[in-house]
C-alpha cells in the first residue's frame, strides 16, 4: 500500500480548499516543455504555478493537457491553460462542453450554487485549435512520449484512463484513495453514474494489469500507487457493495436526504472498518463528497432500476 513516486514525472499537489493530497496533477516532463494528466479546478491555479516550479516549469512550458473527464476538479482550469498555449487532449464526448461550457457550467451551479468561485473558480472555454479528441486505444505521440486512451465510462461518459511506460492514469474511474489510508471509495455524481459500465471498466483495467501493461495506478484523488491489483480488486468489491446497498434501500423510494444520510453513514462505517484515521474524513469528503454520490444514486436507480425486480 506504499505511495511511490516515479523518477519520471511528479504529483503536484493542488492543495484543493486548503485540505493537502485531495486532488494531484501529474507533471510529464519532456524534451520541449511538460505534458500535465489533469489540471485542476480554476481556484487552484496559483497551486499549480507554485508545483510547476518547484520542479523548473512554469505555465508555458506545459504543451500539452491531459483530462480523464471534464468535471471541474480535473478540467477547470483547461480553459486558461488553453490561452497560455497548451493543447487540451479529451474524449470526444466532452468535447463540445470543453468548446462552450455554459451547460456543464449550468449544471455544476444547480449543485455547488453559491460555493461555485470558490470551489472551482473560472472556467473558460478551450479554442478549437487548442483541443483534441482521441478514440478509444488510440496512441497519443507528444514528442518522445505516448499514452495510450482506455475508454471507461461509469463515472462519466466521457471518461479515458490513460497508460503511459508502467502507469495508468486513472482519473475517477479508480476510485479515490488517499496516501496513507487503505480506503477506497466511489464517487458516483449525476447525471452519468452508471454502475454496471463502472464495473465492465474496471473488468477492462484488471484485464491491463493482468496483461503487464502497467505496475503503478495514479488516481487523480490521489497520488500514486505500487499495488494496482489490491487496488483494482478492492475497487471491484467497494462496487458490489455499493450495488448490495442499492438494492436494499431503493426500492423504499427514499427522500434523496434519506438517502444522503443512510448513505453516509454507510460510508464512514466502511472507513473506520478499514481503519481509516479520523483526520482523513475531512480530506475523503472534500475529493468525494457523500451527498453528491447521493444524489448520482437516486438519478441511476430512477432511469435504469427501479423497473428492475431486485
Amino acid at each position: 500500500m506504499t505511495q511511490i513516486q516515479n523518477k519520471n514525472f511528479y504529483t503536484i499537489d493542488l492543495n484543493f480548499m486548503d485540505l493537502p493530497g485531495t486532488i494531484a496533477s501529474y507533471l510529464i516532463p519532456h524534451s520541449r516543455g511538460c505534458i500535465l494528466v489533469e489540471c485542476g479546478p480554476g481556484s487552484t491555479i496559483p497551486a499549480l504555478e507554485k508545483g510547476l516550479s518547484r520542479h523548473g516549469f512554469k505555465i508555458s512550458d506545459i504543451s500539452d493537457v491531459l483530462l480523464t473527464h471534464i468535471h471541474l476538479d480535473h478540467a477547470g482550469a483547461s480553459g486558461w491553460l488553453a490561452s497560455q498555449g497548451a493543447t487540451i487532449h479529451v474524449h470526444p464526448v466532452g468535447a463540445a462542453h470543453m468548446l462552450d461550457p455554459e451547460k456543464l457550467l449550468a449544471s455544476a451551479e444547480r449543485i455547488y450554487g453559491d460555493l461555485m468561485k470558490t470551489l472551482w473558480g473560472e472556467f473558460l472555454p478551450v479554442k478549437d485549435t487548442k483541443l483534441k479528441t482521441h478514440t478509444d486505444e488510440e496512441i497519443i505521440q507528444i514528442n518522445e512520449m505516448q499514452f495510450r486512451c482506455l475508454d471507461t465510462p461509469g463515472h462519466a461518459n466521457h471518461h479515458y484512463a490513460y497508460l503511459w511506460e508502467n502507469i495508468c492514469f486513472s482519473g475517477d474511474i479508480g476510485g479515490v484513495r488517499l496516501s496513507g489510508t487503505n480506503h477506497l471509495r466511489v464517487p458516483m455524481p449525476p447525471p452519468e453514474f452508471i454502475l454496471e459500465r463502472w464495473q465492465d471498466s474496471v473488468k477492462r483495467l484488471i484485464k491491463e494489469f493482468t496483461n503487464g501493461n502497467f505496475n503503478y495506478i495514479a488516481p487523480t484523488h490521489f497520488g500514486v500507487f505500487d499495488d494496482p491489483a489490491w487496488h483494482l480488486n478492492s475497487l471491484d468489491k467497494a462496487l458490489k457493495d455499493i450495488n448490495s446497498w442499492i438494492e436494499t434501500v431503493m426500492p423504499t423510494n427514499p427522500s434523496i436526504d434519506s438517502i444522503n444520510e443512510q448513505f453516509l453513514n454507510w460510508t464512514q462505517q466502511r472507513a473506520f472498518i478499514d481503519g481509516m484515521p479520523q483526520d482523513k474524513l475531512n480530506a475523503y469528503e472534500a475529493a468525494n463528497p457523500s451527498w453528491m454520490s447521493g444524489y448520482g444514486i437516486q438519478r441511476y436507480w430512477r432511469k435504469y432500476r427501479s423497473e428492475t425486480p431486485s
